[in-house]
C-alpha cells in the first residue's frame, strides 16, 4: 500500500505533458484562426492556397479567400517558419517599384484599348457591363481621359463578368470581344453602347439589342452572331477572368494605375490627381507605363484571328 501511495504521489507531482501546439502552417489550424478574425461564419467559403516561399527570410506566405454569393474577399498572410506568427499585409522591395507583383501579372497585350502607345501612364480596369458602378466609372475615363491627357495616358479594359449576380454580364464580355476580334475600332462604339442601355438589357434581350446595335457599324452581323452563339470568345473572357484571380481582384469595377489599384470607383478629381502624380513620377523613374523596365510589356493590342 505504502509503494501505492508513493508512486501516486509521484504520478501527481510529474509535470503535464504539454499539448501539442497549434500551427498556422496547419490549414484547418488557419482557416479557424481567420473566421474568427473576420467573423466568417459558416455560410462563407474559405479557400486557403498552399504555403509558398514568401519574399523576406523565415516566413512562408499563403493567401485565404472569403467567398459568399458574389463576394469575394481575398487576403495574404505570412507565416512563421514555426507557424507561431501571423502577419497580414504587403512586403516591398525597396530597389523595385512598389506595385511591381501586380505590374508582373497584368497582362494588356491584344486587349482593347483607348490612347497613346507608349504613354507614361497606363490604365488597366477589369470591369462588368452588368455593374452599375462600372457603368459611372466607364463614362468618367471616356468622358476625361482623352480631353484632359490626349498623349499621356492609356487605357487597357479587361472582362471580370459576375456570374453569380450578373446573369447577362458574360454573354455582354464575349460580344464585345467578338466585336473587338472583327473590328477594334468598333470595340469602344460597343463598350459606350452596352453601358448606356444596361437599364434596358435582360438576358434574354441581349442577342436581339446586340444585332440591333450591329446595324450600320462596319461589323458583319451575320459573323458577329455566328461568334456570339458558339461563344467564340469565350476562353478570352475566362483568360481575363482567370488573371483578375490571381491578382485577387474581388469586385468590380478595380482600376490599377501604372499597377497601383483602386479598388473601387473613383471620382474623377481624385483619379486625376493620381495620374498627375504617376506623370510626374515617370520622367525620372520609368519603371512603369508603356515603357516599364518590369518583366510585363505593353505593346499596342492586334487583334486575334
Amino acid at each position: 500500500m505504502r509503494y501505492l501511495v508513493t508512486l501516486l504521489l509521484a504520478a501527481a507531482l510529474m509535470p503535464a505533458a504539454d499539448a501539442p501546439k497549434k500551427s498556422a502552417l496547419d490549414k484547418a489550424t488557419l482557416e479557424a484562426y481567420v473566421r474568427h478574425l473576420f467573423v466568417w461564419g459558416p455560410h462563407i467559403q474559405v479557400e486557403v492556397s498552399d504555403y509558398e516561399p514568401a519574399p523576406m527570410d523565415g516566413f512562408r506566405e499563403v493567401h485565404v479567400s472569403g467567398t459568399a454569393g458574389g463576394a469575394r474577399q481575398a487576403e495574404t498572410f505570412y507565416i512563421s517558419d514555426d507557424g507561431q506568427k501571423i502577419l497580414r499585409g504587403s512586403v516591398f522591395d525597396v530597389k523595385d517599384n512598389p506595385f511591381k507583383r501586380d505590374l508582373d501579372q497584368l497582362k494588356t497585350e491584344s486587349q482593347p484599348s483607348f490612347g497613346t502607345p507608349g504613354a507614361p501612364v497606363v490604365l488597366v480596369i477589369f470591369s462588368d457591363y452588368q455593374c452599375p458602378y462600372c457603368r459611372e466609372e466607364a463614362k468618367m475615363l471616356r468622358e476625361n481621359v482623352l480631353a484632359n491627357y490626349p498623349t499621356q495616358v492609356r487605357v487597357y479594359f479587361k472582362d471580370l463578368p459576375l456570374e453569380q449576380i450578373h446573369n447577362w454580364a458574360k454573354p455582354a464580355a464575349i460580344a464585345g470581344r467578338c466585336v473587338f476580334r472583327q473590328n477594334p475600332a468598333a470595340f469602344w462604339e460597343y463598350h459606350d453602347w452596352v453601358f448606356g442601355k444596361q437599364g434596358e438589357m435582360t438576358a434574354e434581350s441581349f442577342q436581339a439589342k446586340l444585332l440591333e446595335f450591329a446595324k450600320g457599324k462596319e461589323i458583319d452581323a451575320l459573323q458577329l452572331s455566328r461568334c456570339t452563339e458558339k461563344r467564340e470568345t469565350e476562353a478570352e473572357v475566362n483568360r481575363s477572368v482567370s488573371e483578375a484571380l490571381a491578382l485577387r481582384v474581388t469586385s468590380t469595377p478595380t482600376l490599377f494605375v501604372n499597377g497601383r489599384r483602386i479598388p473601387s470607383r473613383i471620382g474623377w478629381p481624385n483619379l486625376k490627381q493620381v495620374i498627375d502624380f504617376e506623370i510626374e513620377y515617370q520622367k525620372t523613374a520609368k519603371n512603369a507605363g508603356e515603357d516599364c523596365g518590369c518583366a510585363v510589356t505593353l505593346p499596342s493590342p492586334v487583334p486575334s484571328q
